[in-house]
C-alpha cells in the first residue's frame, strides 16, 4: 500500500460560518484552525493546503474565561528603545475586536508559507453580517 499525498487538484474547498457569540475564544480558535488546515478531512496532508474557508461572525462577543480579559497580555517589541507595546484583551476588544480571534487562530497554524496561505482563508467579522453570502457557507457548530 502506497502513502497517499494530496495534490492541489484533489482538494474540494467548502465554506463554513462559525458564530462566536458567547463562545469561548480558545474553543472557537481550535475548531477554526482545524478547518483551515483541513485536519477534519481524510485527505489531510501536513505539507499541503487541504483546508476550507472559515467565516467567523460576532467576533466582538467572544468570551474569555477567568481573569484573562484584564490579566492576559499581548506584547510586541519594535526593536527600538522604549518600543515595547503591551495590551490587554480588554483594550484590544475596544480597538479592534476581530484581532482577538485572528491572533488566537494564527498561533494554532504553521508559522511558515503554508500557514500564511491557510490564514488567508479566514474571514473574521464584527457583528452578524458578512460578505460571503455568494459562497453559500454552511453553519458550523462549535
Amino acid at each position: 500500500m502506497k502513502t497517499f499525498s494530496a495534490k492541489a487538484s484533489d482538494v474540494e474547498r467548502k465554506w463554513y460560518v462559525i458564530d462566536a457569540a458567547d463562545q469561548i475564544l480558545g474553543k472557537v480558535a481550535v475548531e477554526a484552525a482545524g478547518l483551515l488546515r483541513g485536519k477534519h478531512k481524510p485527505i489531510f496532508t501536513p505539507h499541503a493546503d487541504t483546508g476550507d474557508h472559515v467565516v467567523i461572525i460576532n467576533a466582538e462577543k467572544v468570551r474569555l474565561t477567568g481573569n484573562k480579559e484584564t490579566q492576559k497580555i499581548y506584547s510586541s517589541y519594535s526593536g527600538y528603545v522604549g518600543g515595547q507595546k503591551v495590551e490587554t484583551p480588554k483594550k484590544v476588544r475596544a480597538r479592534k475586536p476581530e484581532l482577538l480571534v485572528e491572533r488566537a487562530i494564527r498561533g494554532m497554524i504553521p508559522h511558515n508559507r503554508l500557514g500564511r496561505a491557510q490564514f488567508r482563508k479566514l474571514h473574521v467579522y464584527v457583528g452578524p453580517n458578512h460578505n460571503q453570502e455568494a459562497q453559500q457557507p454552511e453553519p458550523y457548530a462549535v
